[in-house]
C-alpha cells in the first residue's frame, strides 16, 4: 500500500480503554455481523491487536474484534496506532478488511474503490484493484462514471510506487528528445525522467536506430489492422535473413565468423563469454529453418511467441548498440574483452547483468 506518510506503528503495542474507542467511518454498509462477534466472544484465543487513528482513537481495524472484547468482559484492548489523515486511514480499513477477517461484500468493495479513487485520484487503477479486492476493469469503470473521470492530471502512480504518464505517446516523444540530445543516456536514466518503463525506453531506442518513429503505429479502422509508421517500408514482408533497409550477414558467413569466435580464449575461458557463443550458435539456422518454424506455429501460439521474439530482439538491439559505443570508443585490442568479458555490469532495464549480457 501506499499511504503516503502514514503508516501504523507495528513495534508497539497498548492496552486502551475500550470505552474510549469509536467505530466509524466503516468501509461495511450492512454494519457488524453479530455472528461473526459471538464466534470471536467465544473463541478459546487471544484476540490480535486492533488498528486504531491516534489522533481521534477511532476503530480502524478490528471492530469485531473489539465487540468481542465487551462480550468476554474486557474493560481494555491490544491496540496499534496509525498516524495519517482520515483518507488514508480509509484505504487501511478497506485494505485490512480484504485482506483478513470477515470479507468486505463485492457491493462494499465497490464502494470503497469509488472513495478512493475520489481521495487519491493519482493512484492508478491496478492499485486501487489490489487494495479494494476488486478488477481493474472495475476500478476503470467505476472512474469513469464519476464526475471529471476522477482522473489525475498528466499521469497516475502504480504499484511499483513510479508515476507514469497517462498519455503513452508523450513519454515516447520526450524519451526520444532525451535520446537525441544524449544518445548515452542509460535506459534506468530516460525512464526515470520521461515516467516511461525502462522496456518502452528501449523500444523508442531501438526505433529511431531503425529510423522508425518513436510513437507506435495507430491501428487502422479496417480490419484491425497496423497502419504503417513512417519508418516502415511499403509492400511484402522481407524474408527471413533479409532485410528493406539494411544488408544482413548471409547465414553462411555467420557461422563462419562464429567459429572464430569460439577459437578465441577471452570468450571460450569466461561464463560470459560462452553464454553469447550459445545464444550466437541459435541464430545460425537457415532462413528455409525459420520459415519452417513460423509456418509450424500453432494457431493458439502465435501471438505468445511473437511477443517473446519482439523481446529478445529488443535485447539483441541493446547489446549492438551497447558494442558498437564500446567499438568506437575502446582502442583496438581490447575492444572485444572490454565488451564481453570480465566482470563488469551495465544496466540494463530495472537490473544489473554480468558482463553486458542478459
Amino acid at each position: 500500500m501506499e499511504p503516503g506518510q502514514s503508516q501504523v506503528d507495528l513495534h508497539t503495542v497498548v492496552d486502551v480503554e475500550i470505552s474510549a474507542l469509536s467505530v466509524s467511518d466503516s468501509p461495511r454498509i450492512s454494519g457488524e455481523n453479530q455472528e461473526h462477534i459471538e464466534l470471536l466472544a467465544v473463541a478459546d484465543a487471544p484476540l490480535p491487536p486492533i488498528i486504531v487513528h491516534r489522533g481521534t482513537l477511532r476503530v480502524i481495524d478490528g471492530a469485531h474484534r473489539l465487540r468481542a472484547a465487551e462480550r468476554r468482559g474486557w474493560s481494555t484492548i491490544p491496540v496499534r496506532f496509525f498516524d495519517g489523515d482520515d483518507a488514508d486511514a480509509f484505504v487501511l480499513a478497506v485494505e485490512s478488511n480484504t485482506g483478513h477477517g470477515l470479507p468486505l461484500t463485492k457491493a462494499e468493495r465497490k464502494r470503497a474503490a469509488e472513495r478512493i479513487i475520489a481521495s487519491h485520484p493519482i493512484w492508478s487503477n491496478r492499485m486501487i484493484a489490489s487494495i479494494a479486492g476488486v478488477a481493474p476493469a472495475t476500478v476503470a469503470k467505476v472512474r469513469r462514471r464519476m464526475p471529471g473521470d476522477a482522473s489525475a492530471e498528466g499521469g497516475r502512480v502504480g504499484q511499483d510506487g513510479r508515476f507514469r504518464p497517462l498519455d503513452g505517446a508523450q513519454g515516447r516523444r520526450l524519451a526520444a528528445e532525451l535520446i537525441a540530445a544524449d544518445p548515452d543516456l542509460s535506459l534506468r536514466q530516460i525512464a526515470q525522467r520521461t515516467g516511461i518503463s525502462p522496456e518502452t525506453a528501449r523500444d523508442v531506442r531501438n526505433r529511431i536506430s531503425r529510423g522508425e518513429e518513436p510513437l507506435l503505429a495507430a491501428r487502422g479502422k479496417r480490419g484491425g489492422q497496423p497502419e504503417r509508421g513512417p519508418g516502415r517500408p511499403p509492400g511484402p514482408r522481407p524474408a527471413f535473413g533479409g532485410s528493406a533497409t539494411r544488408t544482413r550477414m548471409p547465414v553462411a558467413d555467420r557461422r563462419r565468423v562464429l567459429d572464430r569466435l569460439k577459437g578465441d580464449p577471452a570468450l571460450r575461458y569466461s561464463d560470459t563469454g560462452r553464454t553469447l557463443l550459445r545464444l550466437l550458435g541459435i541464430h545460425t539456422v537457415s532462413p528455409e529453418e525459420w520459415e519452417k518454424i513460423t509456418d509450424g506455429l500453432p494457431q493458439g501460439h502465435r501471438r505468445t511467441v511473437a511477443q517473446l521474439a519482439r523481446a529478445y530482439a529488443d535485447n539483441w538491439s541493446e547489446l549492438a548498440h551497447r558494442a558498437a559505443e564500446r567499438e568506437t570508443a575502446a582502442p583496438v585490442g581490447v575492444r572485444e574483452v572490454q565488451a564481453l568479458g570480465g566482470n563488469r555490469t551495465v544496466p540494463n532495464g530495472n537490473r544489473t547483468v554480468p558482463g553486458g549480457m542478459w
